[in-house]
């Protein structure tokens, strides 16, 4: 009865154990695969890119390599000009990686130039901030090993 009682003790601990383990491989593996979430504010770096009435700051939400969300900042373009702009430009990076983004040649609204200029000059400023992808890192640096050979 004893020897009954210690080995159902020893394979409830074993059990436990295990259970325990399991969470927390669980766990780590959410962490490691949660989001890399990370937003670049505009305003700082791009303070001398001007709209038609001034600046235009961003926020530029990246997730894990992709952009995700791009929010226009308070700012002193006239909202009709803005919306035109926005409406356009916008969405061309959206769902774009970061690498993708930085090569984009992006259409600018007709008669809302200044803005759509300002709006994509902040955006290739703030993705300057931006981390590459790893296989976009790949990719610039054996562009970089090709460089000229001294003579």
């Amino acid at each position: 009865m004893k020897k009954t009682i210690i080995i159902a003790a020893i394979m409830l601990l074993v059990a436990g154990t295990a259970s325990l383990d399991a969470r927390t491989k669980k766990k780590a593996t959410a962490r490691k695969g949660a989001s890399a979430t990370q937003v670049f504010y505009t305003g700082d770096i791009a303070s001398k890119v001007m709209g038609y009435n001034g600046t235009t700051p961003l926020n530029i939400t990246v997730k894990n390599g992709v952009i995700e969300n791009i929010e226009v900042l308070d700012n002193q373009e006239s909202p009709g000009y803005l919306k035109r702009a926005t409406a356009k430009v916008l969405p061309q990076y959206i769902g774009k990686t970061v690498a993708e983004a930085k090569k984009l040649n992006a259409d600018i609204a007709t008669g809302a130039t200044y803005t759509s200029k300002a709006l994509i000059q902040n955006i290739q400023m703030g993705l300057d901030k931006a981390k590459s992808t790893p296989a976009s890192k790949k990719k610039a640096t054996s562009k970089k090993k090709g460089t000229k050979k001294r003579r």
